[in-house]
């Protein structure tokens, strides 16, 4: 487990003042909507505030858990370090090549081969044909799926798909590391070896902000953890304390 501060190393994750607004799910009438236009409504008040100014660093090398329960905005904040949203107030920085386990295989593609999207989701993540070719074997490896690798990705099992994408993501050269749940998927002898994987990503040095509701998994590569509560932090601190914190909440 790192235990570099981050006052003591370089940020690789700055979020400074971050807040995020997203539209609410209305059942309305017509008759609704029609009075809110007439009353032109500001647009403000037909949405819910997922994040409230937030902020917090992560150092070079830290493995930091993003906690809260379901809604929180911890999801959010991944997807905004990510890149894959923008805040509406304040600022996201990141510093070096970022890979996010978030939505694991969005870039594949059904039509191709288990193959083809390994190259594929290796240039949408990053990594040059070189790097993917000389990775190409051990993320087959990895993976377990065997001759499967030739088929249409279309024809694979749900568990099929999460191995192998989760394969190319984690052996991406990369600085800074997302994850989101992802763990969840698969059985528990490759779940064990996602595990082990993570752990030997956080020891070579990769930083780590992760998300995830398995206390085992976070403790064994975390040692600090933010608290997220209705979209505000309510504890930046040791991953004991925070889950002092996240049992009161």
């Amino acid at each position: 487990m790192s235990t570099r501060n981050a006052t003591e190393a370089q940020p690789r994750i700055i979020v400074e003042h971050v807040s995020k607004w997203f539209n609410k799910r209305s059942a309305r009438s017509l008759k609704d909507a029609f009075i809110g236009v007439v009353k032109r409504q500001s647009t403000r008040s037909r949405q819910f505030q997922a994040l409230n100014d937030i902020s917090f660093q992560i150092g070079e090398g830290e493995s930091v858990a993003i906690m809260g329960l379901n809604g929180s905005g911890k999801s959010t904040t991944l997807k905004l370090v990510s890149g894959v949203l923008e805040p509406d107030e304040g600022r996201v920085f990141t510093r070096g090549r970022v890979a996010g386990l978030i939505e694991v295989g969005a870039g594949f593609h059904p039509d191709l081969t288990g193959r083809e999207n390994v190259f594929l989701n290796a240039a949408i993540l990053g990594m040059t044909e070189k790097e993917t070719k000389e990775r190409y074997d051990e993320i087959v490896e990895f993976s377990g799926i065997g001759d499967f690798i030739e088929q249409e990705v279309k024809h694979y099992s749900s568990g099929m798909f999460m191995r192998l994408a989760f394969s190319v993501a984690i052996h991406v050269e990369l600085d800074v590391l997302l994850v989101d749940e992802v763990l969840s998927v698969g059985d528990a002898p490759f779940r064990a070896k996602c595990e082990a994987k993570l752990r030997e990503l956080a020891d070579q040095g990769v930083t780590m902000m992760i998300v995830s509701h398995s206390k085992n998994i976070v403790k064994n590569l975390c040692s600090r953890g933010v608290v997220i509560r209705k979209g505000n932090v309510v504890f930046d601190g040791p991953i004991d304390d925070a889950f002092a914190e996240l049992e009161r909440g």
